[in-house]
């Protein structure tokens, strides 16, 4: 096939996410060795495949502890897929399959920030959390970080996606770690002034994302 479809991710970790199905088997879990990792701890280790097979794809659940549905209904065995089939993986994670990376939609119906807790007011450059404003304000670097996290509207945003949005022009140099880790603990904590939600998570390996619940 010359275009391959594409998983997409509405739900779960890593909302937002996409893998085109380049080759004819792709495994999906937990364990760091799978082809699409999930993070979640509900996911077992080696939960599910996508099979290519005589010119159809389709979705086998091998024998995961939480279950593999396709289209509300539990997948024993193989499935055949088709064009905007919704797969979910242990009920946690909701992915698309779509039919070719040609009808891969621009934008996606993530979770919106709308009528979330957390409100940006790009030019004050103010925040405020269910009414109430931070105070003091947060420095430029917490800003830059906490308004890219919220643009992305629940996807994962990555180490060098940070780097780009908080220290811009630098290309990441002399930028560690260790700096992105302590900037996102220090938003974190002032945040957390104004009540004990968690709202930036951390998905291993691949960056953090923002949960903005209304």
């Amino acid at each position: 096939m010359d275009d391959k479809p594409v998983l997409m991710i509405s739900e779960g970790e890593l909302a937002g996410q996409r893998w085109t199905l380049a080759s004819d088997e792709m495994l999906i879990g937990r364990g760091n060795d799978a082809d699409i990792v999930l993070p979640e701890r509900q996911v077992s280790r080696y939960h599910s495949k996508i099979l290519y097979r005589d010119g159809r794809y389709y979705l086998e659940d091998l024998d995961s502890k939480n279950g593999t549905f396709l289209n509300g209904q539990q997948v024993k065995g193989t499935a055949a897929l088709q064009d905007g089939d919704e797969i979910q993986i242990a009920l946690c994670v909701r992915m698309l399959f779509i039919g070719t990376d040609a009808t891969v939609p621009l934008s996606f119906d993530l979770p919106r920030r709308d009528g979330g807790s957390v409100v940006l007011e790009e030019n004050k450059r103010t925040v405020s959390i269910k009414g109430k404003e931070l105070d003091p304000p947060l420095s430029l670097a917490q800003f830059r970080l906490l308004q890219m996290l919220y643009d992305a509207d629940g996807a994962v945003c990555g180490r060098d996606d940070i780097i780009e949005a908080v220290w811009p022009g630098t290309g990441g140099i002399g930028v560690s770690e260790q700096a992105i880790d302590a900037l996102v603990r220090r938003l974190r904590d002032r945040l957390a002034e104004l009540g004990d939600y968690n709202y930036i998570v951390t998905v291993r390996g691949h960056g953090f994302r923002f949960d903005n619940p209304s």
